[in-house]
């Protein structure tokens, strides 16, 4: 028997009730070391499938796969005690059927040892977010730049210039909203924009 309480790792709700109330701080960690030393600033720390870029040297984040991210979010899962760990979806691994969508977020909550997964897209993913959100997995959604979609967007380019793309992104925002998401990453945008 512990003398010391176990620290209790924040989770989706606990993020959720932050909102409006104080800031909330995240920041993106690859491997245990700088998990742990994070871990003690922030409320979140997102795996992010730029570590094909960051660790791998990739040019984009299109090759990073399942079992690289489950890798990586196991060493930032275990280097955590009490920041909630989110493990970003990687390319077309939540696309293709709300089938798969839901397997591949179970693998990287089961052995990534995460508290959440990251899709990117808005209309487009809401049907596989919902489905991954209503079997009990938190989703965070993600709109604006999305990097999965680079060589559709022709670069990595700032998102939201015009009055229809703004449109489009409050749209893409509300629809991953709506299926459940408990946070939304909007990367990229003019900073009027983000605050609509």
């Amino acid at each position: 028997m512990s003398l010391h309480p176990p620290t209790r790792r924040l989770m989706a709700p606990d993020i959720t009730a932050m909102k409006r109330v104080k800031p909330i701080i995240a920041l993106t960690s690859y491997h245990a070391h700088t998990a742990a030393i994070a871990d003690k600033y922030c409320d979140f720390l997102l795996v992010g499938d730029s570590l094909g870029m960051v660790m791998h040297g990739f040019e984009t984040t299109v090759p990073v796969t399942l079992d690289m991210m489950i890798h990586h979010t196991a060493a930032v899962s275990r280097g955590v005690k009490s920041a909630l760990v989110v493990g970003d979806m990687p390319f077309m691994t939540y696309k293709i059927s709300e089938e798969q969508a839901l397997a591949n977020a179970t693998r990287l909550i089961q052995e990534g040892g995460c508290e959440a997964i990251k899709i990117e897209g808005g209309e487009s993913v809401a049907r596989f977010a919902e489905r991954i959100v209503t079997s009990g997995i938190p989703v965070m959604g993600h709109v604006g730049l999305v990097p999965q979609s680079v060589h559709q967007l022709g670069g990595y380019k700032v998102q939201g210039r015009e009055e229809d793309d703004v449109e489009r992104l409050i749209h893409d925002a509300r629809a991953i909203e709506q299926a459940g998401a408990f946070a939304i990453v909007v990367e990229a945008v003019p900073p009027d924009v983000g605050k609509r």
